[in-house]
């Protein structure tokens, strides 16, 4: 053993500074009917950065309907050649399997040729001796050209790389019952969203599967059920496999360190076969979040379909609010729009940072004055200003060219899958219910947990409680009017809060405005919650169309605060979209910049502070105390001990009411919603006693000749808008 030991270690020291041959790798393709994923495909598969001539391609196509296998052979006349090997079968029988009724029918027939077909491919590549097998499935789109590299620095015997999906799916399970069937656990939500990141050993692996022959027990892998003894298995070739690797003492390994790539979810047995082909579309439009548009290459071009036709839909106009410094966003959106056949103008956004006071004074804009953010005190900054200002330009537009109902998209948005069916399935909807209204979100982030009542005649549609966010929605020429009629600009503030008080579910109106204006509380406004035109379809974020960017522009706390860095044009936003995905930070319970538009300004007298204590945040953690000369003081704390590190909140609130009242408030903030309490108080009760002396007060300022308010300080940390 000292012998072996000595010769491999002079073996080792004379063969530094060699050049060794990449690993090789057999590749396996299996195409049936992958005529709309087979172009982007192969164009990605081209472009992986690993040496051909180290790959050998085992390809087989077979029981074809549609152009798979001209593709496939248009692809390899052209690219073969360059791989080290080509082992290709491409059947033209065209027959449906037995037992299959349509294309997306699966018999057992076709599960009977899968195995087949991949025991085949196995036994290939351990004849020619190839280090490594890839199973690959063709409708993977590789994001990551240096993937194979990856993987193979992983050193592990059967790994795969995480791939992205639509809703929940990915091609790793979390657990396996007893029967030997897929279940869903903790770890698999944990490895799919993120929340763990490394490598890690799962059940199950699919769809991208490398496997290293050079390890002696791969010799036991089998995906023929037939061969796992000792084990009643259904008639499923990765379950064998999977079973077959853990008998033989196999680890499956699964990496998410980073966006890997893009798979459709499986078909379903019996669906229409569209619906797979709109799955690209969305699929695609998912690819648009963070990476550029995948673009086939010159040699399938002609098998890719030309995109839609662009179309308004039923809409007199479609809006799209952007910067135009921010051409990164509109080139994204413009791209979204190209897969979803949009007809959209785009219109400039008011940029926060040209304005100042001056310019605001020569446009006539006022801030409401001693309006304060919610959470942070801070005064209304630059970025919200420009932010209601970019909508207010869109409303007076529906309003001038007489438009009857209009779509509006804000650019930093992340469609849901099959987007566009379900808008139009929506508004057919509307109108077969003849539904009164002025607008209609689609999505939002919701921060009051009251119950939403149902639209009558309604299963998709509800009347929307207190909600921010003004990603996209819907708008018709009489909710334009009302909201210009109610002239904000006069006493501005977010349009985050400014909706809200318009269709009167402001939890804790803000008093000002409702002396001015107690008639403009008329809004007709809705959310579309459930879609029942493609029953398929689901999410887990919520019911809606939409779901934010990553990204500072929108907090992703629990409290449901404002990100500090720059969204474009602020982070506020009408009530409208649901906040799958989220902003990247966690709020800055008192900065002082809104974000990358720095200082904000309101009215009001000065009133001393008479103490302000600051720590953090760092790593999420923060807190802060102060005190003022009229009797405010507030405290707050927070950490990010929430699920997927959202900041958990708590702190407390005392003032005086204009009637002698002292006001003393406490809450927290976590994964069960906001709660604001007295002490001693159920939040419950309490808080409709905070409503009722809130609307007395409103009476009181109806029938007074004066501003109730004495300080308009009070009136900000009296009506802290709940974020949650």
């Amino acid at each position: 053993m000292v012998l072996v030991a000595l010769l491999l270690a002079a073996f080792a020291v004379c063969c530094k500074g060699f050049t060794y041959r990449q690993p090789s790798i057999m590749v396996v393709l299996l195409a049936r009917n992958k005529e709309h994923t087979l172009p982007y495909f192969l164009t990605l598969f081209e472009q992986l950065d690993y040496p051909k001539h180290r790959m050998a391609l085992y390809v087989r196509a077979d029981h074809c309907e549609d152009n798979t296998i001209e593709i496939l052979e248009t692809w390899l006349s052209s690219t073969g050649h360059l791989y080290h090997s080509l082992d290709v079968v491409l059947d033209t029988n065209s027959s449906l399997y037995a037992g299959e009724s349509s294309r997306t029918d699966r018999g057992d027939a076709s599960y009977e040729a899968i195995i087949r077909l991949k025991e085949m491919a196995l036994a290939k590549a351990r004849s020619m001796w190839a280090d490594y097998v890839l199973f690959l499935d063709v409708d993977v789109f590789i994001i990551e050209p240096d993937i194979l590299n990856i993987l193979l620095g992983e050193n592990q015997p059967i790994v795969a790389p995480m791939i992205n999906s639509l809703g929940k799916y990915s091609n790793f399970w979390g657990g396996m019952s007893e029967e030997y069937w897929y279940v869903r656990t903790d770890q698999y939500m944990n490895i799919l969203e993120g929340k763990e990141k490394g490598c890690f050993t799962v059940p199950m692996v699919h769809s991208f599967v490398l496997v290293n022959l050079k390890v002696v027990e791969t010799e036991q892998l089998t995906f023929d059920p037939d061969n796992v003894d000792g084990h009643p298995l259904p008639l499923d070739d990765i379950i064998a496999f999977a079973v077959s690797a853990k008998e033989s003492g196999l680890d499956m390994t699964v990496c998410n360190e980073a966006i890997y790539g893009f798979m459709t979810p499986p078909v379903l047995e019996k669906e229409r076969v569209d619906l797979d082909l709109l799955r690209v579309t969305s699929l695609k439009l998912e690819v648009l979040v963070n990476h550029p548009p995948i673009v086939v290459s010159p040699l399938l071009s002609k098998f890719v379909p030309h995109f839609p036709e662009k179309t308004k839909l039923d809409f007199d106009h479609i809006y799209l609010i952007n910067l135009e410094r921010r051409h990164e966003r509109r080139n994204r959106m413009e791209a979204c729009f190209d897969e979803l056949g949009f007809d959209v103008s785009a219109i400039d956004a008011v940029d926060g940072k040209t304005l100042n006071e001056s310019k605001l004074e020569e446009m006539g804009v006022e801030v409401m004055a001693g309006y304060q953010d919610p959470w942070s005190g801070r005064q209304m900054t630059y970025g919200e200003i420009g932010c209601f200002l970019s909508h207010y330009k869109v409303w007076q537009d529906v309003v001038k060219n007489g438009y009857r109902t209009v779509l509006l998209f804000e650019d930093d948005i992340r469609f849901e899958p099959f987007f566009r069916e379900h808008l139009s399935s929506l508004m057919r909807h509307v109108e077969d219910i003849r539904l009164d209204w002025d607008l209609i979100y689609l999505g939002r982030k919701k921060l009051k947990h009251a119950e939403e009542e149902w639209v009558e005649d309604s299963s998709r549609l509800v009347h929307v409680q207190y909600s921010y966010w003004t990603l996209c929605y819907v708008l018709s020429a009489r909710g334009a009017a009302k909201l210009l009629n109610a002239k904000p600009l006069q006493r501005l503030i977010p349009v985050d809060e400014f909706l809200p008080i318009m269709f009167d579910k402001h939890p804790e109106r803000i008093l000002q405005f409702f002396l001015h204006y107690p008639s403009f509380f008329s809004l007709h406004c809705f959310l579309s919650t459930k879609f029942a035109s493609l029953d398929f379809f689901f999410h887990d974020h919520g019911p809606s169309l939409l779901r934010v960017l990553g990204g500072g522009s929108r907090g992703s706390s629990i409290s449901g605060g404002r990100g500090a860095a720059g969204s474009g044009f602020g982070a506020g936003g009408f009530s409208g979209v649901s906040a799958g995905g989220g902003g990247a930070g966690s709020r800055p319970a008192y900065a002082g910049g809104g974000g990358s538009f720095g200082g904000g300004f309101g009215g009001g007298p000065v009133v001393e502070i008479l103490r302000d204590d600051r720590n953090g945040p760092i790593d999420g953690v923060y807190d802060f105390a102060f005190e003022t000369a009229d009797g405010v003081s507030r405290n707050e704390q927070g950490a990010p001990t929430g699920p997927n590190g959202a900041v958990v909140q708590q702190g407390a609130w005392s003032f005086t009411f204009p009637d002698g009242t002292p006001g003393q408030f406490n809450f927290i903030a976590d994964e069960g919603g906001y709660q604001r309490l007295r002490a001693g108080s159920k939040p419950g009760n309490e808080y409709e006693l905070f409503l009722v002396s809130r609307r007395e007060l409103a009476l009181i300022g109806k029938t007074s000749t004066h501003r109730p308010w004495t300080h308009p300080r009070i009136v900000a940390w009296s009506s802290p808008s709940s974020l949650l």
